[in-house]
Formats: structure tokens, C-alpha cells, sequence
């Protein structure tokens, strides 16, 4: 090979990583992050049983909806306020009219508190497992700023804290990807801001390590596991798709957590919805809050909005895809920002070619 093919091979080389140094660059600025290897999931054992699990407190307020089982320990039941808890003949657990679940906590009748102390047990070691996570795909990206941007799977890692703003954040991979967020300080979603999840990503398998609090605003829709080393506080009208899991407290308002679906539960797949289907929502006539109930057959797009008797949109609930699986959805008239006068109401579900339909009433 002589002198004037190995400078043009050389040269070609330089021009490449100068392009792909440049086409990195263009991504990032547009929000828009290259793709990684996905990480292996966070193993939460017995942790995973529950939708919400704590270890000094569980408190709501307000009209909520829980689906899956919920629990606390070392403290005892005592701690868990506002649920109106009626306990199980056999004493090993209680349950509420606005969980679809059981409750457990530490001072219930054996065998629940060894199963509470191996749950907790279990969240700490998941929760060190996903901060134990080494060589992160990506460090302080977007230093810390989320909003409208656009995460495909990956270990991402922050010394700092991490925000969402009404614009949202995109979650997008298939069914089997993982994302591992490590966040050294806060984890605060604003009011109004959604997590919308692209392609088959599945909030099952995205993990928000959090050594400090999550604050998830005013009618904000979180989607994932939430391992978090203090609090987790939910504002009005949020919504949870996923799991709460904390090593001090969590607190509701009017919120709805939903356990998600995993792809390698058979449990979860034997309990998937065979059609689609739209509940009357409870309570019914309601002052100021309400939940809304439906099931989806399937994977797709979902629009759940809210009419008056004269046809005109008074809000948007839901908008962006879900997983197959049950949901229930909080409308709630009582933060200045709806301002709805007593009377009939409609909403209306549409996924896919299924649509429907029911009517609710306001009564001030």
C-alpha cells in the first residue's frame, strides 16, 4: 500500500468520528437520545407483591383508588390513615372500599409480619442494587432536565436533582428494555406533567432510584417503579402506573395507583382483561371527586375525555397509550381548575375501534 492510500484511509477514518462526533451532538441537542444496550432489570422480589409499600407511614386524603395490595413495617397499622382499614376475620390483613387489594402491616397476625419484615427487607436490597449500578450510559444528561425529551433504555446517572415540567418526558423501547434512572437528590414531576411511554415500553421495567423525595404534582401521570430512600408524595389528581416504594412514607390525595403488568407474570396474564370495558364511575352523583374505571383487551392508543350536556370538552383524562390491563382514573372538580357547575356530565373512552360512552353527575 503506498503513502497516498494510507493518508486517504486515515483521513477517511478522521472524517468519520468527526461525523459521528457531530451527529452525537445534533441528537442531544434535539432531546433525542441514542440508543444503548438495555441493563438487566432490578430483581424486586417479594417487594414487587405490593403497589405501595412503606416504613413509617401510608396516608391519604381526598377520593383515592389503589389496584394492588398494600403494606407497611416496621410501624403498625395505625399508620395507615385515611383508608377506613376493616380487618379480616383471620386478622392477617384488612382491606378498604377504595383499594382493590389487601393491606398488610407489621402488627397484623402471623404469618404477615414475617412476610412484611422479608418485603422491606426486599425493597432495600433493590433499592442498593439499582444504585449499585456501574459504568452508566449516561451522566448528568441534560443536566437534570427532562422535559420534552425523548429516553431510550439505559443506566442514566445524576449527583444532581431531576425535573419534569408540564411538557413531560418520552420513555421509548420495546416490552423487554429496561431503563435505570440513578438520582442523588430530588425527583419532582410539575404540575400537569405526563410520562408518556413509546413503542412497548412497559412501566414494569423502568426504575427511578431516588435518594431524596419524589414530589409528583397536581393531576401529573408518573409510570414506573419508584424506589425511593425517604418520601413519596403524590399531589391532587395524580397518577401512578407502577409502584411506590418507600423507605419512610408515602402520601395521597385523590391520586390512582395502578400496578402495572409484567411480561413474564403468568398471574398478571391470566388476570388481563378479555374485552374492553368502561365501568359506571363511583361515586355517582359526586362532590368534588370521582373515579373512572375501564379495562383495555389490548396494547394501543386511549383518549378518555369528559363532556358537557352540550357536547363541549371539559377535560382530558387520559391521552397516550397503554398497556393492556385495568385502570382507574381520578376526575376531580375541586382545584379551582375545572370550576364545573352542578349538572349531567358524559365521558366518553375511546381505544382502538372500541368506544363508549357514560354519563355522571355534579352535585354541589
Amino acid at each position: 500500500m503506498n503513502n497516498y492510500t494510507i493518508d486517504s484511509a486515515n483521513a477517511l477514518i478522521r472524517w468519520m468520528r468527526f461525523f459521528g462526533t457531530v451527529l452525537l451532538a445534533v441528537f442531544i441537542t434535539h432531546g433525542v437520545v441514542m440508543p444503548q444496550s438495555s441493563p438487566a432489570t432490578v430483581n424486586l422480589r417479594s417487594a414487587g407483591d405490593f403497589v405501595i409499600l412503606a416504613k413509617t407511614g401510608i396516608s391519604t386524603t381526598g377520593t383515592t383508588a389503589i389496584t394492588g395490595d398494600i403494606g407497611i413495617s416496621p410501624t403498625a397499622a395505625t399508620y395507615i390513615t385515611g383508608f377506613g382499614l376493616i380487618m379480616d376475620a383471620s386478622g392477617t390483613y384488612s382491606t378498604s372500599s377504595v383499594i382493590t387489594g389487601k393491606v398488610y402491616a407489621s402488627d397484623y397476625t402471623s404469618p404477615t409480619p414475617t412476610k412484611m419484615t422479608t418485603a422491606i427487607n426486599d425493597m432495600q436490597t433493590a433499592y442498593t442494587d439499582a444504585a449499585g449500578r456501574t459504568s452508566p450510559d449516561y451522566t448528568e444528561l441534560y443536566t437534570g432536565d427532562l422535559s420534552g425529551k425523548n429516553l431510550t433504555p439505559g443506566l442514566y446517572k445524576w449527583g444532581t436533582a431531576v425535573q419534569v415540567s408540564d411538557i413531560g418526558v418520552t420513555i421509548t423501547g420495546t416490552a423487554t428494555d429496561v431503563w435505570i434512572f440513578q438520582i442523588a437528590q430530588n425527583l419532582t414531576l410539575a404540575n400537569g406533567a405526563i410520562v408518556t411511554l413509546g413503542g412497548n415500553a412497559k412501566a414494569s421495567n423502568i426504575f427511578w432510584q431516588v435518594a431524596g423525595q419524589v414530589i409528583i404534582g397536581t393531576t401529573a401521570a408518573m409510570k414506573g417503579i419508584i424506589l425511593c430512600n425517604t418520601l413519596i408524595q403524590m399531589s391532587t389528581g395524580a397518577t401512578l402506573n407502577g409502584t411506590a416504594l418507600a423507605q419512610t412514607a408515602v402520601t395521597l390525595d385523590a391520586n390512582a395507583v395502578t400496578k402495572p403488568a409484567t411480561a413474564t407474570s403468568v398471574e398478571n396474564k391470566l388476570l388481563s382483561p378479555k374485552e374492553f370495558s368502561l365501568l359506571q364511575n363511583y361515586p355517582n352523583p359526586f362532590n368534588p371527586s370521582t373515579n373512572i374505571q375501564y379495562s383495555l383487551q389490548k396494547t394501543g392508543q386511549v383518549s378518555l375525555k369528559v363532556y358537557n350536556i352540550l357536547g363541549k370538552e371539559v377535560a382530558t383524562l387520559v391521552n397516550g397509550r397503554q398497556e393492556a390491563g385495568s385502570y382507574t382514573v381520578p376526575f376531580n372538580n375541586s382545584n379551582g381548575t375545572l370550576g364545573l357547575s352542578s349538572g349531567v356530565y358524559f365521558y366518553r373512552l375511546q381505544a382502538g375501534s372500541f368506544v363508549s360512552t357514560k354519563k355522571l353527575i355534579l352535585m354541589k
